[in-house]
């Protein structure tokens, strides 16, 4: 991470029976504002009919540009880092079981709740690109990483694995969005290990993550110290209620489990 993003390449692949011209003109009218406003050249793609699908897809490739010295890998955490959460969990999932699940949800929370939930992927939204800057115009940060599927506590498994490192996670320091909460609950779905896309994990020395905290405060980005790195051999852990449990990385994103009923 820590690149500029400068192109982007994007493959529309569209349902046989119910594309529209307003359908086709909304997708890219979105890509272009979005890219507009990163300052991003939309420079290439493909788009098509495609059969067997109930809505469109869109695959995206983008390339940006970062100084050699200046690349940040999730693979350089150094033992008594500390891992800075951005946001909270779990933006992309909120919006997804919000949105896939409405019908099963109506009744069980507050249609104000659900509404909010449904708009997860445009407030707080899913973009880390501003995160990002902030935190590395103030510090030397040794690893990033956006979770995704597997939630938080795939993330975090990952950043160790990569960087052959140990985790002890502190699940008080978690910061839950109610609306996350109010949609997990009805499925039993651990908020931690919801897809997750929207956050963003930085490792960084102790002495630095007041500064990069405050960065991104002016910002408005919410982040908390959720995180210690330790030695490998001391495995990734979890503390909860004062119990301390090993973590694994999840076999699959929690949201797979209430979609496929």
């Amino acid at each position: 991470m820590g690149a500029t993003p400068r192109w982007f390449s994007v493959v529309l692949l569209l349902p046989e029976h119910d594309t529209t011209e307003t359908l086709v003109d909304g997708i890219m009218q979105d890509v272009h504002d979005t890219a507009q406003s990163l300052g991003i050249t939309v420079c290439g793609g493909h788009t098509e009919i495609t059969t067997g699908l109930d809505r469109p897809i869109v695959v995206g490739q983008m390339l940006g540009e970062v100084a050699r010295d200046r690349l940040v890998a999730k693979t350089g955490l150094e033992v008594g880092d500390r891992i800075i959460l951005t946001q909270g969990v779990a933006i992309e999932g909120t919006a997804l079981l919000a949105r896939e699940k409405r019908d099963a949800l109506r009744g069980q929370i507050a249609d104000d709740v659900l509404a909010r939930a449904e708009r997860f992927l445009f407030d707080p939204g899913i973009s880390v690109v501003t995160a990002v800057r902030a935190a590395l115009e103030v510090s030397s940060v040794h690893a990033m990483h956006d979770p995704t599927e597997g939630g938080l506590i795939g993330g975090l498994c990952e950043l160790a694995a990569a960087s052959s490192t140990g985790l002890h996670l502190r699940s008080d320091q978690v910061r839950v969005f109610p609306e996350t909460a109010a949609v997990c609950r009805p499925f039993k779905v651990d908020p931690m290990r919801l897809i997750a896309s929207g956050a963003l994990l930085i490792g960084a020395p102790e002495n630095d993550t007041d500064r990069i905290i405050a960065a991104l405060k002016l910002q408005n980005i919410p982040a908390v110290v959720i995180a210690e790195v330790r030695p490998a051999a001391a495995g990734v852990t979890i503390e909860a209620n004062g119990v301390t449990l090993p973590l694994q990385t999840p076999d699959r994103d929690a949201i797979a489990s209430v979609l496929e009923h």
